[in-house]
């Protein structure tokens, strides 16, 4: 998802930043791909669900951007486990990445928006959010709450120029998805992007506070 989100914001001409874990390797590819689209490209490890790592990162694309016009929460973890068997840990990691990180990375970038007086949110949910999950109910609780966040945060930032919305796809064709062992049918990577991209650009200028529902 991060992928295809990245690269289809880099066909629209934006310059782009891909946030990566600091238990995974530096996307080389991905930054690979950015590059022959002819964009600035830059790469910011950090773990979303630390406030001081989103505060550094935040800064590095200033200092190298100058501006931060979009911010697309994107991360999440998710895994089956029935609720009987589900730890507290389990519990705790979905909600922190899926959840927590959502705030940590938005109050992040907020302080530079607002001092712009614009900017767009987009935070990725789920359909889960509403229908919720069968082994999946950490997942569709921390996803609910990104739909409440959204909706919240959009009216509170309305006055300062400053839209947020929503994405909540059906099961998406992704490496988490197969690891969970979820089945049946999925959305392409890249059909979700393109809606992401049309939320974060001035053609739905009018639309905050909304999530788009998709299904496969």
């Amino acid at each position: 998802m991060g992928r295809a989100i990245a690269l289809s914001l880099a066909s629209a001409g934006a310059d782009v930043a891909v946030n990566y874990p600091p238990f995974e390797a530096v996307p080389d590819g991905v930054l690979q791909e950015l590059q022959r689209l002819e964009v600035q490209t830059l790469a910011v490890v950090g773990d979303v669900t630390r406030p001081e790592d989103a505060a550094r990162m935040a800064k590095t694309v200033i200092d190298r951007f100058g501006r931060i016009d979009i911010l697309i929460n994107n991360a999440g973890i998710m895994h089956e486990v029935p609720i009987a068997e589900m730890s507290y840990e389990d519990w705790d990691a979905t909600i922190r990445v899926d959840l927590y990180g959502v705030f940590v990375c938005t109050r992040a970038v907020l302080p530079y928006m607002l001092s712009a007086h614009r900017g767009v949110i987009v935070n990725v949910a789920s359909q889960l959010a509403y229908t919720g999950g069968v082994r999946l109910a950490h997942y569709a609780a921390a996803k609910a709450g990104v739909v409440a966040f959204t909706k919240s945060l959009a009216r509170e930032l309305a006055p300062a120029g400053i839209r947020v919305n929503a994405i909540s796809p059906g099961s998406v064709d992704t490496p988490m998805l197969r690891t969970a062992g979820v089945e049946g049918p999925a959305l392409e990577p890249a059909e979700v992007a393109r809606i992401i991209v049309w939320l974060a650009s001035a053609e739905s200028a009018p639309l905050s506070g909304a999530n788009l529902r998709m299904d496969p």
